[in-house]
């Protein structure tokens, strides 16, 4: 061989690279599309969890309910109001008043779909 002769890779040697890196990605892109929807989900879970119990320790300390989630950042009970990892918005939380009076009781997702278990978002 002459040292001029440069050897490289053939056209059919890149292609059944390809196919190969092709088919690999067809089984995991749809995996981790899933598993991003469950750390969403698991995430609005926690988020809701971390509101409630927020109220009612607002409720315990003050004796009523706050009238608003911004109330409770302001009153450090909650750094910030989390987001929706759904929706991906702040603002989409769902307040419930408690029966006869004004505040917020509960915070649900108004997001709406179904979660990976069937059961709509605003059940959470």
């Amino acid at each position: 061989m002459s040292p001029t002769l440069r050897r490289g890779f053939t056209l059919i040697e890149l292609l059944v690279v390809l196919a190969i890196m092709a088919s690999l990605l067809t089984l995991v892109v749809p995996r981790y599309f899933q598993q991003t929807d469950k750390a969403s989900e698991t995430v609005l879970k926690h988020n809701l969890v971390s509101m409630r119990d927020s109220i009612d320790k607002f409720y315990a300390d003050t004796g009523r309910y706050p009238a608003t989630l911004e109330e409770m950042v302001e009153r450090k009970y909650l750094r910030e109001v989390p987001v929706d990892p759904v929706s991906g918005k702040r603002d989409a939380w769902e307040i419930i008043s408690p029966e006869g009076g004004s505040g917020v009781y509960d915070v649900k997702s108004s997001t709406p779909g179904n979660g990976s278990d069937g059961k709509p978002f605003t059940e959470y």
